[in-house]
């Protein structure tokens, strides 16, 4: 009787410590929050909306203690009447302690424009993030590629890292993306119309396709890396992400993920993996790194249609405003 209760105290032993084994595991996981289309990605959007967004995204951020950098489009300050609004929604991300990075004055994608003109872009994309930044005695560290679109060619790719690196700048690579950007359309159509149905319909399906895709890339990092690189997700500024943001870092935190900065996840070594991607439809690095390799990625989750089918529609109803 004593020896059998002795082995069951073991097996609970044995039981607690597999639990708190995978409990640490879980919390291995890392990822790095990155927010693009500063101020917002919809222009259309008054500059005192951009800063009531603003507001409310980044003390969703401050509140759950997750770190963020913010990449910015300067054309979308420039509108009569509106560039000092506009311009204290930036300068919102510096006061709380946020980084800006640079994703081109105008959203320029490399594939379709000379390289001169993508350079000329990027320096154009610095000037009133460059005086935030300097005003907390910071300096533009990171740039995002518009679209993760990094060259026509491997050549063009090269030349490209070259001008960046001269300026100062480090790439900031994408690991994870849900498209938000396409959410978002409709969502912004559905918030217009007072259609709350609508959009939390929009959310309910958001957050399970963030989750399909996470399944996806940890699987397929597992197996083509042999495990799971701290993570680099790519989300936009808008107002999906703005009224729930807290939804999706408690789903992320479900799976047992740690928030870290951009800097933090980029200390990685998959980050330093050969990588030759080139192309006109923007790849996460690690399907870059796959494809690098001769690895075909296959079997990503499928986009819900009725999502674009909703966003089209909008879109051609003039409601979606983009």
């Amino acid at each position: 009787m004593a020896l059998m209760q002795i082995g069951k105290a073991l097996l609970r032993l044995l039981a607690s410590s597999l639990l708190l084994s995978c409990s640490l595991l879980a919390q291995q996981r890392e990822v790095a929050i990155t927010i693009d289309d500063l101020p917002a990605a919809n222009p259309r959007l008054s500059g005192k909306q951009m800063n009531e967004l603003t507001s409310k995204l980044l003390a969703t951020l401050k509140q759950e203690q997750v770190p963020a950098i913010g990449f910015v489009n300067e054309q979308k300050l420039y509108v009569k009447g509106e560039v000092d609004d506009r311009i204290g929604a930036l300068r919102q991300w510096v006061d709380n302690g946020f980084e800006l990075g640079n994703h081109t004055f105008s959203h320029m994608s490399l594939d379709t424009n000379t390289l001169q003109a993508w350079e000329e872009n990027v320096v154009r994309g610095e000037t009133v993030t460059s005086m935030l930044l300097a005003e907390k005695k910071m300096k533009i560290r990171y740039l995002r590629h518009p679209y993760l679109i990094v060259g026509r060619d491997l050549d063009t790719r090269r030349q490209a890292e070259n001008f960046l690196a001269q300026r100062g700048y480090k790439i900031a690579p994408v690991t994870m993306d849900a498209w938000d950007w396409m959410y978002s359309g409709a969502y912004d159509a559905a918030r217009e119309q007072g259609d709350t149905a609508m959009q939390r319909k929009l959310v309910d399906s958001y957050l399970e396709y963030t989750n399909q895709v996470f399944d996806y890339y940890e699987k397929f990092s597992k197996q083509f890396l042999g495990y799971e690189p701290k993570q680099v997700l790519l989300l936009h500024c808008n107002w999906l992400e703005a009224e729930h943001i807290n939804e999706l870092i408690a789903t992320l935190r479900k799976r047992g993920y740690k928030f870290v900065t951009l800097d933090e996840a980029l200390t990685d070594s998959a980050y330093s993996l050969p990588n030759t991607w080139v192309g006109d439809d923007g790849q996460t690095w690690i399907d870059q790194w796959a494809i690098t390799q001769g690895k075909i990625p296959t079997g990503q989750p499928e986009f819900p249609r009725w999502v674009e089918d909703i966003s089209e529609k909008y879109r051609k109803s003039g409601a979606q405003p983009y």
